[in-house]
């Protein structure tokens, strides 16, 4: 108890004699700040005209607005008469930051792989990604994390290090995503025919591409009531990166395949279900053999 009443008296004491450079510093802080913001966002502003991806300039330009606002930090310190302890920190730099480093292991290996993600630049912002089976457009990426907004209007903070040990798929980096969904029809109908029936109708629907990426439609496979089609097209991405028009171009294709295929008499068979009813007395008296 003595022991913190004197150190509650040495504060006050250091207070009421030093409160004109309190207020300096208290300033000096604040400017420091300020200022470490503006240079964040010139930085970012600069790089983000040169560079092709956006995501390296915003990355670069939270490094530096973080190593001057520690520098704030410590020139603060100082200023505050507490030099002794201003020079260990920086003399314990390195072991500092190897401890730091290894109790903090994950929060150190998130951002050295936001520093490789921003300059390696696998996609940009927009971007339609699937990682660990999540799939979400990317909207921002910091030091530790990456924000991705999923079709359905989540918002997934997915850790840099699991984006960049885990196998990635961008849907928009060249501009194409590919749909596909099935279609049966009945052993009674020729599969050529309703092919190219389908061939034609889904290259008339608006957004689906046509030329090298055509549409494609094959067997897929004989089950036991149908003869499954898979029926495969193209959609451009540029044109659009929202998930819900490429939804919207797949559910088009699919009403207008399952119209044709009706409209010229196709059989769209469903699933067969065989039912059978026993005689329970057949169990339960059952005939002599003869």
């Amino acid at each position: 108890m003595e022991q913190t009443a004197e150190f509650y008296n040495s504060v006050i004491q250091y207070f009421k004699l030093n409160y004109i450079n309190l207020g300096f510093i208290l300033l000096f802080v604040v400017i420091g700040f300020m200022v470490a913001e503006f240079v964040k966002r010139r930085i970012r502003s600069r790089i983000t005209r040169r560079a092709t991806n956006p995501i390296t300039a915003t990355f670069i330009s939270q490094i530096i607005s973080f190593t001057l606002k520690t520098f704030v930090v410590l020139i603060t310190l100082y200023m505050l008469g507490l030099n002794a302890f201003t020079n260990k920190v920086l003399a314990g730099a390195g072991l500092l930051t190897f401890v730091i480093g290894f109790a903090l292991k994950d929060i150190g290996e998130n951002f050295l792989a936001g520093i490789i993600l921003a300059f390696k630049s696998p996609f940009k912002l927009n971007d339609l990604i699937e990682v660990n089976n999540i799939v979400g457009f990317v909207q921002d990426i910091n030091i530790r994390e990456t924000l991705i907004k999923t079709p359905d209007g989540k918002d997934v903070f997915l850790p840099n290090s699991i984006i960049l040990k885990n196998p990635m798929y961008n849907y928009t980096m060249d501009g194409f995503l590919r749909y596909e969904f099935i279609v049966g029809i009945a052993y009674g109908n020729a599969p050529a025919a309703a092919i190219n029936l389908i061939l034609g109708t889904v290259s008339k629907v608006n957004g689906v591409l046509k030329g090298e990426r055509k549409p494609a439609a094959v067997v897929h496979e004989l089950t036991i009531s149908t003869i499954n089609i898979r029926v495969l097209f193209w959609v451009d991405t540029y044109q659009s990166t929202h998930r819900a028009l490429h939804n919207t171009i797949r559910s088009q294709v699919m009403d207008a395949v399952v119209t044709a295929l009706i409209d010229k008499g196709f059989s769209l068979p469903g699933a067969i279900v065989e039912l059978r009813n026993y005689d329970q007395s057949d169990f339960e008296h059952p005939k002599d053999d003869v």
